[in-house]
């Protein structure tokens, strides 16, 4: 009843969109979308309920991986090393276009669907960052190419990237190194927001890595003179970091989880642990922080008199912006228009902007011009910025909760539960396919986008930032 209901919103909302000016490859692109939403619709909800964190996906890239089979495409598992990361294939020859989906959630943001903070169940996962949306429509637009491919009216190729892991670890550098890109001309991402548009920005370059401290355990009333504090290192280290935020440029940002601080009062903690990460707008201006951040450990560990060790987890690029590509994502996003909310949806907006704080101004429907790309854009990070320095990549954000909502938050898990993401997940589905029968249509697209890319890159020798070996499946 609910993915019925839903369906028939969605109907209502979005069925009647302004076909003036689209072809009659576009115009099959939406029939098919239409034909398969309900379906999408109910993938989507199932990898929400899941909920699966980065690298134990397996339900949640099954059950994209299976869809994918069974609508024709050629599924390979197991990508990089990862059993969670495939790759749907559809088609032969050129152009070869690949499209991203996610599909990992985050720790501790377990949310029902309903306009205020009420977990599903304490202490679990929840899709803060809705890529239970991203991954599903992205295979729905492809699964719309793929039967064009099918029925001989365009011709080339359509992979479906199914990519675990994106909020920690990031799996894409795996699937890049196992070279998943390697024959792809164009990419098509998107990523689920408050707000609408072709996204012509970059993000923050970003790395992780673990310091840890050890010393000599003691207790902590009758001897501590025998005691070497590896807490008192972590300490002192965090301080260190917190004194160094005034002296960096003001695009840096530093960040640290600890995760292990001592067991008990009553001894002197022997070991000590935590995840540290360090972001700037580019590779470039990111090493010289890390490499003076790493270096702070072993000051700490001088101090308190107590061994230590810094060990790399991982790291991203920064979005290689490409303005050729978002230029055609932006004339397909104003031919579909914006999306419609009933009255509910927007009272639920507002109800969600009441419980986080914000202006009551329910959902933001605006299709955003195509903004100027700054040189510090802020914001986030994401693995998208490594695939876009190998292959030319088209992005896009397409409104899934109401607008000002915090992200990573439980109020983003509980719109992508109900219509209101529902009704984004379609809309981004039916832009990015529409946008990619523009690449399969018209090869001198495809040729500007990976012209402009191949000048952005310049003489830039990419090189993944993670530690050798394997890629940390079985790490938490």
């Amino acid at each position: 009843m609910k993915n019925y209901l839903s369906f028939l919103l969605l109907l209502l909302s979005l069925a009647v969109v302004g076909q003036n000016g689209m072809n009659d490859h576009k115009k099959e692109l939406l029939i098919s979308i239409e034909k398969h939403q309900t379906k999408l619709i109910e993938i989507s909800d199932t990898i929400w309920a899941n909920a699966e964190l980065a690298f134990q996906e397996e339900k949640s890239s099954k059950l994209l991986a299976d869809y994918a089979t069974a609508n024709g495409f050629t599924v390979e598992k197991n990508i990089g090393g990862m059993p969670t990361a495939f790759v749907a294939t559809y088609g032969s020859g050129a152009p070869v276009i690949s499209i991203l989906g996610e599909f990992d959630a985050l720790p501790g943001l377990s949310q029902k669907a309903k306009p205020t903070k009420d977990p599903l169940k304490e202490g679990a996962g929840g899709h803060g960052c809705g890529h239970n949306m991203f991954g599903t429509a992205s295979l729905g637009a492809a699964i719309a190419i793929k039967e064009l491919i099918e029925q001989g009216k365009i011709s080339g190729t359509i992979k479906f990237m199914g990519t675990p892991a994106e909020e920690k670890f990031f799996g894409k550098l795996w699937m890049i190194q196992a070279g998943a890109w390697d024959d792809v001309d164009v990419n098509v991402s998107w990523h689920p927001s408050a707000s609408t548009k072709a996204d012509v920005q970059s993000s923050l370059a970003l790395v992780d890595f673990m310091v840890e401290f050890e010393g000599q355990a003691a207790h902590a009333a009758a001897d501590p003179w025998n005691g070497r504090s590896a807490s008192d290192a972590l300490e002192l280290y965090t301080t260190g970091i917190n004194y160094y935020r005034e002296h960096v440029p003001p695009t840096v940002r530093m960040h640290y989880h600890i995760q292990d601080g001592g067991q008990v009062v009553n001894i002197v903690p022997d070991y000590s642990r935590l995840w540290v990460r360090v972001r700037n707008s580019d590779r470039a201006g990111m090493m010289p922080v890390y490499e003076q951040v790493m270096k702070m450990a072993e000051g700490a560990a001088i101090m308190a008199n107590v061994d230590y060790k810094v060990s790399l987890i991982s790291g991203i690029h920064e979005v290689l912006v490409n303005r050729r590509g978002g230029e055609v994502m932006q004339k397909n996003l104003e031919l579909l228009g914006e999306i419609k909310y009933t009255p509910a949806e927007i009272a639920y907006g507002k109800k969600i902007q009441e419980m986080t704080g914000k202006d009551q101004v329910g959902m933001d429907t605006k299709i955003m011009p195509l903004e100027e790309t700054r040189e510090n854009p802020g914001g986030g990070s994401t693995d998208v910025g490594d695939v876009s320095w190998n292959v030319a990549n088209i992005n896009l954000s397409a409104t899934v909760a109401p607008k000002g909502t915090p992200w990573h938050s439980w109020a983003v898990v509980a719109c992508g539960g109900m219509s209101i993401g529902h009704k984004g997940m379609i809309f981004a589905t039916k832009a990015m396919a529409m946008t990619m029968v523009d690449l399969f249509d018209n090869p001198d697209v495809v040729k500007e986008i990976k012209a402009e890319f191949v000048e952005r890159k310049g003489d830039y020798v990419y090189k993944a930032i993670i530690p050798d070996g394997p890629p940390p499946i079985d790490k938490e």
